[in-house]
């Protein structure tokens, strides 16, 4: 009984210290591996900055709504190193021995770890439904905001710009929804008519056929290049086709933008066809469950250190096996997804793949035996 209170505090301690390191662990390899791929993805930007002018901040937006769905890809690796790089050090400093020398068992040495694990699984539950399909559709929009907004992007205020079809434009300032200040345009499209357009302001507009601008209180100038003839003309409103096919119609939303009561009842939806219902139930299916392998590699990264026997030359063997089980695992996750979405019952595989090793690790830590190791030498010394 005293034992049990002397035990108690240093139990709540040991947790305490050993959870501190795994979630400082935790955020130090998540934000290295995040900070990788958002350089690698945000270079097809780059290109969008420099030669159509897209603001600074836009490319911010539309990089920032990249993390949450990498995050959620991220978080399970990033704990798994964590997990595994606090244990493996502890058992080199020879803290797991005096652990389980004091009588701890392996299960209460291994509650940190799900304490995290289940904290990363209850914040990626919430990426993957909520986050993670807002910022997917920020993102569509911002996306279509590229292609479209022709006032802002095609046109740069200050700035001759010509298009592909023999029409320059400058403009002299932005306004808002379209409008536009100090406009002169160039159209050279009929190469027997050359026409000059200036106007005080204008708008622009989008009808079924692409972008145009309204122009207000202007002059249009026109020459004919085979009689030399010269027309002038005044006008309150004129109308300039820039002939382009862009449409303002928006795209339909990305699997990912989805809402997971959408994905797991697509099979209602009419308008999807047989393979894209199957794709969305399978994608329903993924974020219920992915979130989950945050727990699942915060378990198979500690449970071999924990019940393993200590080996002074190091631990080398345990770990590689706990990175070839997350690897197959992970392999597994993709294949049996992919597999899924041609035919639903390999669903019930897919969440094999996980449950499976769940239960063999909450078994071997809740029942750890070290007779089982004596056996496994006695085997192998027999063959």
């Amino acid at each position: 009984m005293v034992f049990n209170l002397i035990l108690s505090p240093m139990m709540k301690k040991l947790n305490i210290y050993i959870a501190n390191q795994i979630f400082i662990g935790f955020l130090l390899v998540a934000f290295s591996l995040m900070s990788i791929l958002w350089l690698t993805q945000s270079l097809r930007f780059i290109e969008i900055i420099t030669n159509k002018g897209l603001p600074l901040s836009l490319f911010i937006k539309m990089t920032s709504c990249l993390m949450p769905r990498l995050f959620a890809i991220l978080s399970p690796i990033s704990l798994f190193v964590a997990v595994l790089f606090v244990y493996n050090r502890m058992l080199t400093d020879r803290e797991l021995i005096v652990i389980k020398s004091a009588g701890i068992s392996p299960w209460q040495t291994a509650k940190p770890a799900l304490f995290i694990g289940i904290l990363a699984t209850l914040l990626a539950v919430y990426i993957n439904n909520f986050a993670t399909p807002y910022a997917e559709k920020k993102f569509r929009d911002y996306e279509w905001q590229i292609k479209n907004d022709v006032s802002h992007l095609m046109f740069r205020a200050g700035e001759f710009t010509t298009l592909a079809n023999n029409l320059t434009v400058f403009i002299t300032s932005h306004g808002k929804d379209g409008a536009v200040e100090g406009i002169m345009i160039n159209d050279e499209r009929n190469p027997k008519k050359k026409m000059t357009v200036s106007a005080e302001s204008g708008v622009i507009v989008y009808t079924d056929k692409g972008p145009r601008i309204m122009l207000i209180n202007g002059i249009r100038q026109e020459i004919n290049t085979e009689n030399s003839q010269f027309s002038s003309l005044s006008f309150d409103r004129y109308s300039v086709d820039f002939g382009s096919s862009q449409s303002k119609k928006r795209k339909h939303d990305s699997v990912r933008s989805k809402t997971l009561k959408e994905l797991l009842f697509a099979s209602k939806d009419k308008n999807l066809t047989p393979t894209e219902a199957r794709r969305y139930i399978v994608e329903g299916n993924r974020r219920l469950i992915n979130p989950f392998y945050n727990l699942l590699f915060a378990l198979i990264a500690c449970t071999g250190l924990l019940i393993g026997n200590f080996n002074r030359r190091g631990q080398t063997k345990i770990i590689f096996i706990s990175i070839l089980a997350m690897i197959i695992i992970e392999a597994n996750d993709l294949i049996l997804g992919n597999m899924a979405t041609k035919h639903l019952y390999f669903l019930s595989l897919y969440y094999a793949n996980f449950l499976l090793p769940l239960f063999a690790c909450l078994y071997a830590i809740l029942f750890y035996n070290p007779s089982w190791f004596t056996r496994l030498k006695k085997m192998g010394a027999n063959v």
